[in-house]
């Protein structure tokens, strides 16, 4: 298996998994449990961005890691925008295991980015200006821990980053990697 579980013992940071509950853009809970994977190719520039955002005083707070195949098929049959939603035959870098939704916390507190987390509008592009000062910053620091630590991002999304020329690794099944997670 070329996944590592991700837990908030064994790394600084808070996990909050999207999908594993109800209250997202589906309305529907995606997986079944919690758990948060990320390929071990990727393990690195997570735990750089960890220790930049710790130095600076923020953590960071993770809303999607490892992305089931099953899972993206899922998603893109409830909202097919090539511009938010990758379709699963080509593959989403969280399909892959390289790809992180994130956010910052300060004092365990949520900074303002201007959207909430899969909010798909034009809004949630990076270098959007009609958003707050504050968010613009907060983005920008983001964007700056994350690209620091050695990750990409795509550009509609200021909470994706994934680790350069995704398509270097395959898609994964839940099955394939029985993550248990569909």
């Amino acid at each position: 298996m070329n996944l590592i579980e991700i837990t908030t013992n064994e790394f600084d940071v808070t996990i909050n998994l999207a999908y594993a509950k109800s209250s997202n853009f589906t309305g529907k809970k995606i997986y079944k449990n919690s758990r948060c994977y990320l390929h071990k190719d990727a393990i690195n520039n997570l735990t750089n961005a960890i220790n930049i955002a710790k130095g600076l005083g923020y953590k960071l707070k993770i809303y999607d890691a490892f992305r089931p195949s099953e899972a993206q098929e899922k998603l893109w049959s409830f909202n097919p925008d090539p511009q938010f939603i990758s379709h699963p035959q080509k593959g989403s870098p969280h399909s892959r295991g390289i790809a992180l939704d994130v956010t910052l916390l300060k004092n365990n507190k949520n900074l303002d980015m201007g959207t909430p987390f899969d909010s798909f509008s034009e809004k949630s592009f990076h270098g959007n200006n009609n958003i707050g000062a504050q968010a613009k910053k907060n983005r920008m620091i983001l964007l700056a821990i994350m690209t620091l630590a050695g990750w990409d991002y795509y550009k509609n999304e200021w909470w994706h980053y994934q680790l350069f020329n995704s398509k270097n690794w395959p898609i994964l099944s839940d099955k394939s990697e029985r993550t248990n997670l569909i």
